[in-house]
């Protein structure tokens, strides 16, 4: 097993930490304040990590924006060597990030979990079986693997150049699948619903929409006025949409557009319909 240290208390420190821990490998964990957490590790706090020498792996679990300067820490610490790998989670960071490090011997890299982390205390057990990009030079892409199989999760090296793509991938899938619901849930309202009911009412809608795609395909899960060249339906969601959602459904058409299986004319037709009155 190996000894991990977690730069960062949050949510993806946390989290990481308790699956780590609960694999087998030797986890501390550093944050700038002091939290109430009651964990099964060691936490410290303050300015530098105490146990940087006596770790082999280094995980960066800080904001995006904060990296570079936290690799800037660590190395004015003098503590990080060859014997070290450093890895920060951004999806859309290369390790160029961690080039205050790059004289220090470390392998540096990174492993982002391509899954959502918002609630640490049953985020291990929705790690095992997502998937983790992981990048940067040889040795650190090695060791990022041997972690995220050793948490159930399935690593896919990333290439630095493509990791933008790679993390609005999942953007959409998460973060923008809940926005989607936060506006459907809000146009259920103004058609009457409570916010309980129109929760209830989309829950098993999306549920099976969802599966239906990742089981079949989004072209053969498609179903609505799109894939019907319903002209008269999408007329009169137009016509009802606020401003803003009539923007993002007609961006939205356009994009199931793509995916449908439609004459050219009934696309253009569909297109017509789609035109900002």
């Amino acid at each position: 097993m190996t000894s991990v240290g977690i730069v960062g208390s949050g949510r993806a420190g946390v989290a990481l930490g308790l699956a780590l821990s609960r694999a087998g490998h030797t986890v501390s964990l550093h944050g700038r304040r002091q939290h109430e957490l009651s964990l099964p590790f060691s936490y410290t706090w303050g300015d530098a990590p105490p146990w940087l020498a006596a770790v082999e792996v280094i995980l960066l679990a800080v904001p995006d924006g904060a990296v570079t300067s936290v690799a800037q820490r660590l190395a004015a610490t003098g503590e990080i060597g060859s014997g070290h790998t450093v890895l920060h989670l951004s999806g859309v960071l290369g390790h160029d990030a961690l080039e205050p490090l790059a004289e220090s011997g470390a392998a540096l890299g990174s492993l982002h979990p391509f899954q959502t982390l918002a609630g640490p205390a049953d985020a291990a057990e929705r790690l095992s079986g997502a998937v983790a990009g992981v990048s940067g030079d040889r040795e650190a892409v090695i060791t990022a693997a041997e972690l995220a199989r050793s948490i159930g999760l399935t690593p896919v090296p990333i290439a630095a150049d493509k990791k933008a793509l790679y993390h609005a991938a999942a953007v959409f899938a998460s973060n923008y699948l809940v926005t989607l619901e936060g506006v459907a849930e809000g146009l259920l309202e103004k058609a009457g619903l409570s916010a309980t009911e129109a929760r209830e009412a989309l829950g098993p809608l999306m549920r099976v929409s969802l599966e239906n795609a990742l089981g079949v395909g989004p072209e053969r899960a498609l179903t609505g006025p799109i894939v019907r060249a319903d002209l008269d339906t999408i007329r009169r969601h137009l016509e009802s949409l606020p401003a803003e959602a009539a923007t993002l459904y007609r961006e939205l058409a356009r994009a199931a557009l793509r995916l449908a299986d439609l004459s050219a004319q009934q696309r253009a037709a569909i297109e017509s319909a789609l035109e900002q009155p």
